[in-house]
């Protein structure tokens, strides 16, 4: 008699893409429960991203320049300002480290997207 393999075993392939759906939901999560002053940020943050998201940016680059980033944080800072009663270096730490962070996301996405593709 053969040996029957596990249903899971058999049809292995939709389980690769759960990961990626997880990761989105997992992250999109994480945004959700940010503090207040995050979530004012935020999509300052993510429109000044989505300018920068196109073939040849420096935020693909294997190394992006410090002083583009520093630029492109300070735009987004002048944008958030307005909205904050103290403004001051703490909120230019705290964009800084959300856009790392979202830079950090969309060059392993894209990374990925580019692995599928090539």
């Amino acid at each position: 008699m053969e040996n029957k393999l596990p249903f899971y075993m058999v049809y292995p392939v939709p389980l690769l893409y759960n990961d990626d759906r997880n990761a989105r939901r997992d992250y999109d999560y994480m945004k959700s429960i940010y503090p207040d002053t995050a979530k004012r940020v935020l999509p300052y943050m993510e429109e000044e991203c989505d300018r920068m998201e196109y073939d040849g940016s420096m935020m693909y680059d294997e190394y992006p320049d410090r002083l583009q980033l520093r630029l492109m944080c300070r735009r987004i800072y002048d944008k958030a300002e307005k909205e904050e009663e103290n403004p001051g270096a703490w909120l230019m730490d705290l964009i800084e480290v959300m856009t790392y962070q979202e830079l950090c996301r969309r060059r392993v996405e894209h990374r990925e997207i580019r692995k599928k593709i090539y």
